[in-house]
């Protein structure tokens, strides 16, 4: 049982995160704490001067509150919310907060194939990765 579980958490059309939770509930001591992540993109260099003022911050609230309504679901539950690089942005949380666990859905169609962040993740993770497909 892992008493610090990282779930990333991807927003794309048609993606459920309750497989991602159920697995973590089940490989979670009682009293372990479950942070859901979610990793934006950054803004392109060309896009910035079009973007609506306060867009990123209403996304990142948005985004933020959405994660959180998912974490009253767990005992324990955490929410962050990073800008970057999903793989690194997930890695370098993964081993700044002492992760025992991360649980990570491959994301793709085809289930039988990881995707690249997935791949970066059960290659280069400080710990443990439950890879759902």
């Amino acid at each position: 049982m892992y008493r610090n579980i990282l779930v990333p958490v991807a927003y794309e059309a048609g993606h459920d995160a309750r497989e991602e939770l159920d697995a973590a509930r089940k490989l979670a001591d009682p009293s372990a704490k479950i942070t859901l992540l979610h990793v934006m993109d950054p803004v392109p260099f060309f896009a910035i001067d079009y973007m609506p003022e306060g867009y990123r911050d209403e996304l990142t609230r948005a985004i933020e509150a959405d994660l959180q309504r998912l974490a009253d679901t767990l005992q324990n539950g955490a929410v962050a919310v990073l800008e970057g690089d999903a793989p690194r942005e997930i890695l370098d949380w993964a081993e700044g907060n002492q992760v025992d666990c991360i649980v990570l859905a491959t994301h793709r169609s085809d289930r039988s194939l990881y995707g690249s962040t997935a791949a970066r993740v059960v290659r280069y993770a400080p710990c443990s990765v439950h890879l759902l497909r």
